[in-house]
């Protein structure tokens, strides 16, 4: 090939990985219909090539009729909505760590993967005897509790109970003041549907709980991250983003973050409040991880008497995965239009699961199934930071409780690259990137401290880490 083809396809290829990413943007509503593309001059400086490419670029995707030029204005989206694509959230990430794909692998009913990546506790560590013990008194029961719909608010003997064991961190949320909803993860959905319109700022910390990212981007919002100590989010830094972004709402975990195991503390919370305030900024307060607490630490929903403070929580990470319920706190006016959005989605919602979880929160063997719970996971926490010590990898903090333990690999390490090693030996790990807003996690692993016993888990990671610092070496 002569210079001057070699040069033809090289302008080719830049031209054609312009088209793809505004394609990209499209398909995952980072652009949708009737949204002015970026300027010729700087999309051009953001692929780093030249206007000119861009200007062919555009031109072709308005010949396909993906976009179409407004003369003096310039290029705009034309094409109706395609399907929402989340596995295109974000930057774009080897399959290993897409969150998504942490989500399907673990959830494979494959007996031979080992899940230290997950986020669930094992089978084996839930009440099973309790749980099958209501389910039989479910089963002789009445029969409109095993065929009915629910109530819009949902059971209201539950809502009851939670109202009362919310007291006991502070939280002062009457039983018509909380609505059932069918997980913590519907929970969320649902206020992101009565609160945010597509296109609104939401915070989140970086790191998060991944599943953030996805339905953020599955509601269209623009998500923006805030750092992430062990003491809350970057007080700083979160006064900067409220400034410079105006955010709608963010979403956090102020006990027992995921994936860090941070607790917020009471200067931080106070602060944040103020921030909140000041800004008209809602905060989501996602506390499914509550009961796994030796001593309950401050909540942001005690501190502001559920003004602007919507408190979730949900019974997946000590009851039952599959017996889906979760509930919301929130203020009086916001219940009844969340009731109506809860009824036009799911109907009347789970009532079996209700009336299961009622029957379990009642029975006293719960509060002694959480008393050795929390024991089996702070020896677990030890345990998995003992055998990680050898293999260089470090907690970046000992978490207060809780099931994770988010750890620093040897420097230089990329998690990416020790996932994808592990995946071979059917070792599913977490890294870091997939909680990462900002990408700037590569060097973190976040460990399942109750699903990390197994000696086969570090076998792997220590021929991953031989093999990645031979490659660091050559």
């Amino acid at each position: 090939m002569d210079q001057r083809s070699a040069e033809r396809e090289r302008g080719g290829k830049r031209i054609e990985g312009v088209m793809a990413e505004i394609r990209s943007r499209i398909a995952s509503r980072g652009l949708v219909q009737g949204s002015r593309l970026p300027s010729v001059r700087a999309f051009a400086k953001t692929m780093q090539v030249s206007p000119s490419t861009v200007v062919e670029a555009y031109e072709r995707l308005a010949a396909e009729g993906l976009i179409r030029s407004r003369p003096g204005s310039g290029f705009y989206v034309s094409s109706p909505l395609a399907p929402l694509t989340l596995s295109k959230i974000g930057p774009k990430l080897e399959r290993a760590i897409d969150p998504l794909w942490v989500y399907r692998q673990s959830l494979e009913d494959a007996p031979e993967l080992l899940k230290p990546g997950c986020g669930w506790l094992p089978a084996s560590w839930m009440p099973q005897a309790a749980i099958r013990k209501a389910l039989r008194s479910i089963s002789r029961g009445e029969g409109r509790v095993l065929a009915d719909y629910g109530t819009p608010l949902g059971l209201p003997q539950l809502r009851q109970l939670l109202s009362r064991r919310m007291s006991e961190r502070g939280i002062a949320a009457a039983p018509d003041h909380i609505i059932l909803t069918e997980s913590g993860t519907q929970a969320i959905d649902l206020l992101c549907r009565f609160l945010i319109e597509p296109g609104d700022r939401v915070l989140v910390d970086d790191p998060c709980y991944f599943n953030f990212h996805a339905l953020l981007r599955a509601h269209r919002a623009n998500a923006i991250g805030v750092a992430m100590t062990p003491g809350g989010p970057d007080i700083e830094a979160f006064e900067r983003a409220i400034d410079e972004h105006r955010p709608r709402l963010y979403i956090t975990n102020s006990s027992i973050h995921n994936p860090t195991g941070a607790t917020c503390s009471p200067v931080v919370a106070h602060r944040l409040l103020k921030l909140a305030e000041r800004a008209g900024l809602t905060i989501i307060e996602d506390d499914i991880f509550a009961d796994l607490e030796h001593e309950p630490a401050p909540r942001l929903a005690a501190f502001d008497g559920l003004e602007r403070v919507v408190h979730i929580g949900s019974f997946s990470k000590t009851l039952s995965a599959s017996v889906r319920c979760g509930f919301i706190a929130a203020r009086a006016d916001w219940i009844e239009p969340l009731a109506d959005l809860k009824m036009a989605t799911s109907i009347g919602g789970g009532r079996l699961s209700s009336e299961l979880i009622l029957l379990l929160l009642k029975d006293g063997s719960y509060r002694k199934h959480l008393d050795a719970l929390r024991v089996r996971l702070s020896g677990a926490m030890d345990e998995t930071a003992a055998r990680l010590a050898p293999l260089g990898i470090t907690p970046w903090i000992r978490p207060q409780a809780g099931m994770f333990v988010w750890c620093k690999l040897p420097d230089g390490i990329d998690a990416a690259d020790i996932a994808q090693a592990c995946l071979g030996d059917n070792v599913v790990l977490a890294p870091g990137n997939a909680f990462s807003l900002s990408q700037t996690a590569r060097g973190f692993l976040r460990f399942n401290v109750a699903q990390s016993d197994d000696p086969r888990i570090f076998l792997s990671l220590e021929r991953a880490l031989k093999k990645a610092v031979r490659s660091l070496a050559s």
